[in-house]
């Protein structure tokens, strides 16, 4: 099956634009990876804060490794964190792990 990356991003953009928290979250990782849009970590970091307030673990983590990184927002390694022990407490091993590289020897 072709994907189309394009279309899922239009209808990803309808839904979310109507409080849809996984549209929001999708149509976040769309923006920061250019599928079907054009790259954007500005934008990523938008529509990852809009799922994130709506408690989308995925979406807290991308967020804290956009703080994390810097890309789309300044860097602040403390609200990093912040998003990263939201989305561990979900259980989102990653930000468990990313969590661990701060607490021993990571910013």
């Amino acid at each position: 099956m072709h994907q189309n990356y394009a279309k899922a991003a239009y209808f990803w953009k309808k839904a979310a634009s109507h409080g849809d928290a996984i549209a929001q979250y999708n149509l976040g990782y769309a923006y920061f990876t250019g599928r079907g849009v054009k790259r954007n970590y500005s934008t990523a970091v938008n529509w990852y804060q809009k799922a994130s307030d709506q408690g989308v673990g995925s979406a807290e983590y991308n967020l804290g490794l956009a703080y994390y990184t810097g890309r789309g927002v300044k860097r602040n390694y403390s609200r990093a964190k912040y998003w990263l022990k939201k989305a561990a407490g979900k259980g989102i091993t990653k930000a468990q792990r990313n969590i661990d590289f701060f607490e021993h020897g990571g910013n």
